[in-house]
């Protein structure tokens, strides 16, 4: 049984600027076999945003936990809130924006799992 705490999970800041403490990540930890994916928990600061970024081959789903934000995917933008579910298709250009009063705080899942080199920053 593996069972992780949010609270001792060791906070990094992702490359597209989110803070994220990872659960999950069979590239990381011995988990087995069957895992693909990974899972992290995210958030991002009132008036904060990711920075605009995409998977090479990962497709990514992000579920909404707490506050509102701005979803951006390539040419689309939809407002989201807490019980959402965002699917981003591989090499997608994505990022999300804080429009609420209090920390947007989501999970991330990516398939396959999460690795650095796996994502770039798309500045235009």
């Amino acid at each position: 049984m593996i069972i992780k705490k949010l609270a001792k999970q060791k906070e990094i800041v992702a490359l597209d600027d989110t803070r994220i403490r990872e659960f999950l990540n069979p590239k990381h930890e011995k988990i087995g076999p069957s895992l693909t994916y990974s899972l992290a928990h995210a958030s991002l600061p009132r008036g904060g945003s990711s920075l605009p970024h995409r998977f090479f081959e990962a497709s990514e789903v992000y579920y909404i936990l707490k506050g509102k934000g701005m979803m951006h995917i390539d040419d689309e933008v939809a407002e989201v809130e807490s019980g959402d579910t965002i699917y981003i298709p591989p090499k997608a250009i994505q990022y999300i924006e804080n429009i609420g009063e209090e920390n947007l705080d989501f999970l991330c899942i990516v398939d396959p799992a999460w690795e650095p080199d796996a994502e770039e920053l798309v500045i235009e």
